[in-house]
């Protein structure tokens, strides 16, 4: 009998990605915002959440998850994710890629205060691009999301004393249990020692855009 055998091949090539921002990067531009979207959303809809905060002081840049899907049986709303269990290690080192052409293209150490904030599916992306790039950012904002279980205290040692690390998350999140299980883990593992703050803010899951308008303030 003739068996066949299937064997998975891997090619290199170059791919081009869109990103969106939102307002000028200006000389009074004070907090530049890195937001990465959750599971579904699309760069161009979800930086709108980001639209009350003075538009003259921040300057937001949000990547786009390259692989869009149809979203429901009608084939109308698309929506797009950053990785699936298939090929991980592969596609996470292509978006980190892409992030990094894109932070450099668009800043490249800049004067401003940097926020990077990754909401849902989006805070496996922030704390892997920060811990392996090595970003020394003033705040990173993790947004009811896991956070990747390969990722260890001493990856995130560089972090200035000075840097804010928040855990967010809404106390009706219909994934409330997961984001308890990022919680403790945070807390067990001591992932971001003493600039960790947890808090808990009355809503479900849905970005907190008053907890977004406040830290715009300060």
């Amino acid at each position: 009998m003739n068996h066949k055998m299937t064997i998975e091949k891997k090619v290199i090539y170059t791919t081009s990605n869109t990103y969106s921002v939102l307002n000028n990067l200006t000389e009074k531009t004070k907090n530049v915002w890195i937001v990465f979207h959750g599971l579904g959303y699309l760069s161009k809809y979800f930086i709108n959440y980001f639209s009350k905060i003075n538009p003259e002081e921040n300057y937001i840049i949000a990547p786009q998850a390259p692989s869009k899907y149809y979203q429901g049986r009608n084939f109308k709303h698309v929506g797009a994710s950053w990785l699936t269990k298939e090929n991980t290690i592969d596609e996470t080192k292509n978006v980190l890629a892409y992030v990094d052409e894109i932070f450099k293209s668009e800043l490249d150490n800049p004067p401003y205060n940097l926020i990077i904030l990754g909401y849902s599916q989006g805070v496996s992306i922030a704390t892997r691009w920060v811990s392996s790039r090595k970003i020394n950012c003033n705040h990173l904002i993790l947004h009811s999301g896991g956070i990747p279980t390969e990722l260890k205290p001493e990856d995130f040692t560089f972090l200035n004393k000075q840097t804010q690390v928040t855990y967010l998350y809404g106390d009706k999140d219909e994934y409330i249990n997961e984001a308890r299980k990022t919680e403790e883990t945070i807390k067990g593992t001591n992932l971001f020692g003493k600039n960790l703050d947890i808090q808990v803010f009355d809503g479900i899951h849905e970005v907190n855009t008053d907890f977004i308008i406040k830290l715009s303030e300060k």
